[in-house]
């Protein structure tokens, strides 16, 4: 096993190596030795040695003020380092067979082809695909941007190094450019000093794309192409974009007052910005590379017979992009510009036209190779991202809605809506959605949060249908919810069918989804501007927090097979929108994994699905990963279409059934009913400390005077994690089993873990829960900052984490958890060295904070730990 994953400890040590050699430079060698010292005592504390326990326990509580953030930012770094090797190894050269995998895709055609999917089939299913994944910011990315581009520019070190040709001076030099780099890195502050605006979380996903998937979307439809053309002799058509992303940052508004239609307006601007600058970047690039005199008919005629055809029209393309760029940076600055809408690009089609004339003229003066280059590259991109890079998606409270609704109607004489019930709802808003005339008085001068909501309506009904994705509907639960925003964008002018997707979170509004799209399709008006199709919005963080993990998990499961049943019988086609957090508490884990164990029948070739916070990094930061990604996410796609998994049994979903309901009953039994659980969540864990570190734009709680139901998902996923004892990602789940094996239902269980993916991905995100979670690193947290009157519920949490660790073991039939994925359980290894020191040190500084005796340098490294644990967990919540 140490064989196996040679080139990544050598990685881990180098990087580790230098970053001590940079902290001796700094802080002197005796400062060195001690972080070393605490290290390896962390080590053997690992290996259940007391006495290293409690040498290291000494050290840490000792440290003086001075040495408080050093010594966090030491480990915070070795475990930052680390990820960077651990991401690296799965691109490297040296990646081992178990860390990477045959692509996908390349696996799944040759099992289809030699199976019972023919070969027309597998082509429709792919030419049609449409899978849009959606960029969140929310968990936000706890790295600064800064310290990704440095870490981003380690990971190419790393690879040159791999290359077995380089001179010794080659070498050395590369070797010099780590040593720069961790030494910014380590003299570099890494917590913000201010929290992120709304903009910056867009200009942070626009940094994605271009330093990433911009390369990526092409070289992964160039690899899509081999391979489809290998096996089929087929090409893949020069607009084919099977993949497409969307975004949430600067659209999404519930809970947010800082996302105004002022911000979303900005944030529409620079997605434009970014992409004309990149797709000008590319045209510059073709007009070097075309050169070539030749053309068809059509060019020779569109050029006047130039000597040069191909340059021409880049060369007006280029200006039209200049000219595009100084129009938006006018607008971004609050100006107004002077340059027409003629002379921009204002339409994808003012590229996408030009563009195609190029490559077909190529092609038919036998230079296909060259049209197949760069000129192939940019048709994909303009497919994928457009000329405004990111559909952004726009999301409000269902109540933010209502409540214009009833000021409204208030002023009119009209009565109070919020007062009627669904019924008279659905009958004002079908009548008014009928009507010619304005309901909306030009003299009407609302509220500011109904100007708000407004003011954004507006604004949609302002943009082209391209510029914008969803409108997503918070916690909503009736059909009056969407009839209600529909007409308020009517009301505002909107001329364009926008989607309105309701966003189904609580157990009992998932249990209620299909009755809800069953009544709205019911209705004659709104089945006629579906135009046949319904997206719906599946909600795992709230249903995750409101009910447990496993109950959620049910639910959702049951709304999208009745989802599924009443579109049929509607004949309408649904696109479900899973809301998936980056953590298994919040719906997350590996992306493949996920949608192959969806209900048959709930993909069907569409799917949209959020990629939050850090996750985006780690799937999208790099091209070579993204390029992995794309083909999981396409080929998981295509298989749950023509290969989905078997209808569950009969005795399987009574099964589920009943650890549904023990699982929320347990759950709820802690969470809501346990009168000294909130005492001990906010004193186990560092979650009012969590409200000072400045992560996202959008507040932690929905309501300020609200308790654990109104704290977001993220920051109650994200205390538990400090704690180590991941509480929300397996509390109810258990219990549950443990009944279910009491009623002797354990061959029932494991056939229902072998055949069953749904199940089988349920127990598989469990055991990766269960394996994080350090429950002698929580009793410490509760020895020292829980009054011991509430220290019965922490002994009470352990034991029923243990249960559920012994069921989860039984179940599988093994020793360890995690057995069968080594890769995972050797990541969790290498990382707990690093992780325990700042775990110790977060416990010892949030007792000084606490007792108000804090110095600003142990405020700082209060931040650094919490910084430091998160990258140590890979997730932030």
């Amino acid at each position: 096993m140490a064989d196996m994953y040679a080139s990544l400890k050598s990685n881990v040590s180098m990087l580790g190596q230098i970053l001590g050699d940079t902290m001796a430079q700094h802080l002197g060698d005796g400062f060195v030795e001690k972080v070393e010292q605490i290290r390896q005592l962390a080590k053997d504390s690992r290996k259940g040695n007391a006495d290293a326990r409690e040498q290291m326990l000494l050290l840490l509580t000792d440290l003086p003020d001075e040495e408080l953030v050093p010594f966090a930012k030491a480990f915070n770094q070795f475990l930052n380092l680390a990820n960077i090797a651990e991401q690296f190894h799965t691109i490297s050269r040296n990646c081992d067979e178990l860390v990477c995998v045959p692509d996908p895709v390349d696996q799944l055609l040759a099992r289809m082809l030699n199976g019972r999917i023919d070969q027309g089939q597998m082509l429709q299913c792919l030419q049609t695909l449409d899978i849009d994944l959606v960029l969140t910011a929310h968990p936000t990315e706890i790295s600064r941007r800064t310290m990704i581009q440095k870490y981003a520019s380690i990971i190419d070190c790393l690879t040159e190094l791999e290359n077995n040709q380089l001179s010794e001076r080659e070498q050395q030099n590369l070797t010099l450019r780590l040593r720069q780099l961790i030494a910014q890195i380590w003299h570099t502050n890494e917590i913000r000093h201010e929290r992120p605006t709304p903009v910056d979380e867009a200009r942070w996903g626009l940094a994605t794309i271009e330093t990433s998937l911009w390369q990526a979307v092409p070289d992964f439809l160039r690899q899509l192409n081999d391979q489809v053309n290998e096996r089929t002799g087929q090409r893949l058509a020069s607009d084919f974009a099977p993949v497409k992303f969307s975004s949430w940052m600067g659209g999404d508004r519930d809970g947010n007052p800082f996302v105004t239609a002022k911000v979303t307006a900005e944030v529409l601007d620079r997605n434009r910005h970014a992409a004309a600058r990149l797709h000008l970047k590319d045209v510059v690039a073709l007009i070097g590379e075309l050169s070539m005199e030749e053309a068809n008919d059509q060019l020779s005629e569109h050029t006047g017979g130039s000597k040069e055809p191909y340059r021409d029209v880049l060369r007006q393309l280029r200006q039209k992009l200049r000219n595009t760029i100084d129009y938006l940076n006018a607008r971004i600055e609050g100006h107004t510009s002077d340059i027409h809408t003629r002379e921009i690009i204002e339409h994808v089609d003012d590229l996408r036209q030009p563009l195609q004339m190029l490559y077909q003229s190529l092609c038919d003066c036998k230079m296909s190779l060259i049209a197949n280059g760069l000129l192939l590259d940019m048709l994909r991109r303009l497919a994928c991202f457009g000329i405004h890079m990111l559909r952004l998606d726009i999301r409000q409270d269902a109540q933010r809605h209502s409540d214009v609704l009833a000021e409204l109607t208030r002023y009119l004489g009209m009565g109070d809506y919020s007062h009627w019930d669904e019924n008279e709802k659905q009958a004002f808003l079908l009548k008014e959605l009928s009507n010619r005339r304005p309901l909306i008085p030009s003299h009407w001068q609302p509220s500011a949060d109904v100007e708000e909501v407004l003011n954004t309506c507006r604004l949609i009904a302002k943009q082209s249908h391209h510029t914008l994705g969803s409108y997503v509907i918070s916690m909503a639960s009736l059909p009056s919810d969407v009839l209600t925003v529909l007409l308020l964008l009517k009301e505002t002018g909107c001329q364009h069918p926008m989607r309105v997707v309701p966003l189904f979170e609580t157990l009992d509004d998932l249990n209620n989804a299909a009755v809800c799209i069953d009544s709205l399709l019911a209705i004659d008006w709104y089945r006629g501007y579906t135009k046949g199709m319904q997206e719906v919005m599946i909600g795992y963080s709230d249903s995750a927090k409101d009910a447990g993990v496993m109950a959620a998990a049910w639910a959702q499961y049951q709304a999208q097979e009745q989802l599924v049943k009443v579109c049929q019988q509607h004949s309408v086609n649904l696109t479900l929108f899973h809301g998936r957090g980056g953590t298994i508490g919040r719906g997350g884990g590996p992306a493949h994994q996920a949608i192959l164990s969806q209900p048959p029948g709930s993909v069907d070739g569409r799917i949209r699905v959020t990629e939050q916070g850090e996750m985006i990094r780690f799937k999208f930061g790099l091209p070579k990963l993204a390029v992995q990604s794309l083909a999981l996410y396409t080929s998981a796609v295509m298989e749950a279409t023509l290969l989905p998994p078997p209808e569950p049994k009969e005795s399987w979903r009574q099964t589920m059934e009943k650890i549904a309901a023990d699982s929320v009953q347990a759950y709820r039994q802690i969470v809501r009913e346990e009168p000294d659980f909130v005492a001990y969540f906010r004193a186990a864990t560092p979650e009012v400390e969590l409200g000072q570190l400045p992560l996202g734009s959008r507040p932690a709680k929905r309501r300020t005077d609200g308790g654990i139901e109104s704290l977001r998902a993220i920051p109650w996923i994200f205390a538990w994690s400090q704690n180590r004892l991941m509480l929300p990602a397996w509390l109810g789940a258990g219990e549950a089993l443990q009944q279910a094996c009491e009623r002797g239902d354990m061959p029932l269980l494991i056939e229902m873990e072998q055949k069953w993916p749904f199940f089988n991905t349920r127990i598989s995100m469990l055991e990766m829960v269960y394996a994080k979670a350090e429950p002698n690193l929580a009793r410490y947290y509760e020895i020292c900052l829980v009054k011991s009157d509430l220290h019965h519920l922490g002994t009470t949490l352990r034991q029923r984490l243990q249960l559920g660790i012994d069921a989860v073991l039984s179940l599988t039939g093994e020793t360890e958890l995690m057995a069968h994925t080594p890769w995972s359980r050797e990541s969790v290894k290498l990382r707990n060295p690093y992780i325990d020191p700042l775990n110790f040190l977060q416990t010892e500084l949030l007792a000084r904070t606490r007792k108000g005796n804090t110095s600003d340098s142990a405020q700082l490294a209060l931040m650094l730990t919490i910084a430091g644990v998160a990258a140590g967990m890979r997730n932030t919540g």
